[in-house]
């Protein structure tokens, strides 16, 4: 049977003992959308009234281990990780023979935890969704979250089933039978550009680069700087799948370090070095902290200049002593890296809000954030000053100039026209 006309496959994953009758639920609702679905059990305690898939004995064996062995660890903490890596394991495998077509896992904490490590195994196009308790919540770090990943709040359902329980696990499970259906996967013929920014109000650049880099052969992925969108651009560079990156937003690095809640992990500008992409880096807004705008800004914040950008995100500038520091991070992670690196310093601004009469407007901070970088950036990074604005044609044109060399040089993969 092809492909296209056999039923897609979803993994139904969940502890069988305590949540039998919510994952029975779910099998039914994808099976009535017109999927498959597979059981993984990840019960340790109990054993699930109905005969899965794959047992939490296989998932314990996938692992290295056994159930029993598990149990002697005498907690749940270090039970769940055991199952967890288990789980891994075994999707692993069966993605690779070709056996997933998606995934849905149900869980409050413990059941989250594992199946955020299940979903990060998959790739991108292999839809994944998790029905938890804690959706949404701060208690997700941004490294867990897999860059295609889609959550539903478990409303009301935490034992047994009920209307409002029924609604949410038929929403999910309808859901990611369609998504099966419908998706169309990453991997074309031409090789991948990475790209980071923050919406063209702030920075510009990409409307630019991007019709030129597809005019010279390549396909173009944008990622959003404001925390998820740079999760997502670290994972998938941790597969190795750009040819070469843009990373010219590197404003989370900033919000790490200033301990804002909007970022995007401490592996910022981590990943494409260690995979051996070429980069091309630019210190887009680093001069900022994002913080939501809907709480007020906190005490060591509050003299700094404000904008708020919509009612869910403003900024505030650092002061020229975080600048400082945040040259030093930057540098430090460009010399980490296991392939080229091209710097470059436009030594008119940053953003769009620093220009003068605009609301983040200090030039004595800047000044201090361009010395400091232009001692910090290492003698094994591509150095090039530009001057002109951020966003200004010029910045874009400098970077251009040193990519086509790169392509000439063979260091980027050569572009594919039609």
């Amino acid at each position: 049977m092809s492909a296209s006309a056999r039923l897609p496959r979803i993994l139904v994953i969940g502890t069988g003992d305590t949540k039998s009758e919510e994952l029975l639920f779910m099998a039914e609702v994808i099976g009535r959308a017109g999927g498959l679905p597979v059981m993984v059990d990840v019960s340790i305690l109990g054993d699930a009234p109905y005969v899965p898939d794959h047992s939490k004995h296989d998932v314990a064996a996938a692992g290295g281990t056994t159930i029993a062995e598990i149990l002697e660890s005498g907690d749940e903490n270090s039970a769940m990780a055991a199952m967890a890596r288990g789980a891994v394991a075994l999707v692993r495998d069966l993605c690779a023979a070709g056996a997933v077509d998606g995934m849905i896992a149900l869980g409050g904490s413990l059941g989250t935890d594992l199946a955020l490590d299940v979903a990060a195994v998959l790739p991108l196009g292999v839809p994944k969704f998790i029905v938890s308790t804690i959706a949404y919540s701060h208690l997700l770090p941004p490294e867990r979250i897999a860059p295609d990943l889609m959550m539903i709040l478990w409303a009301g359902g935490l034992y047994g089933l009920n209307p409002i329980c029924r609604a949410v696990l038929s929403q999910a499970s309808g859901a990611v039978v369609g998504a099966a259906k419908a998706v169309e996967k990453p991997g074309g013929e031409r090789p991948l550009i990475g790209m980071t920014s923050l919406g063209s109000s702030c920075l510009k650049y990409m409307k630019v680069l991007k019709p030129e880099l597809e005019r010279r052969g390549y396909d173009v992925a944008v990622f959003h700087s404001t925390g998820m969108g740079g999760r997502a651009y670290e994972a998938v560079a941790a597969r190795g799948e750009f040819a070469a990156v843009f990373d010219f937003c590197i404003q989370e690095v900033t919000n790490a370090e200033n301990g804002s809640v909007v970022t995007s992990g401490p592996d910022r500008m981590e990943n494409a070095g260690r995979a051996g992409i070429p980069q091309l880096i630019a210190p887009g807004a680093v001069d900022m902290v994002d913080m939501p705008a809907w709480q007020e800004t906190p005490a060591r914040f509050a003299d700094r200049p404000y904008h708020a950008h919509n009612r869910l995100i403003a900024s505030v500038t650092v002061s020229p002593e975080q600048r400082r520091a945040v040259a030093h991070v930057v540098a430090a992670r460009m010399a980490a890296a296991s392939a080229p690196v091209a710097f470059f310093l436009p030594v008119e601004g940053l953003q769009e809000w620093d220009r003068e009469g605009e609301p983040l407007h200090e030039p004595e901070a800047l000044d201090a954030f361009l010395s400091e970088m232009r001692r910090a950036v290492p003698p094994s990074v591509s150095f090039t000053e530009v001057a002109a604005h951020f966003n200004a044609p010029q910045f874009a044109l400098k970077a251009l100039e040193v990519f086509d060399r790169w392509v000439d040089e063979g260091i980027v993969e050569r572009g594919r026209i039609a």
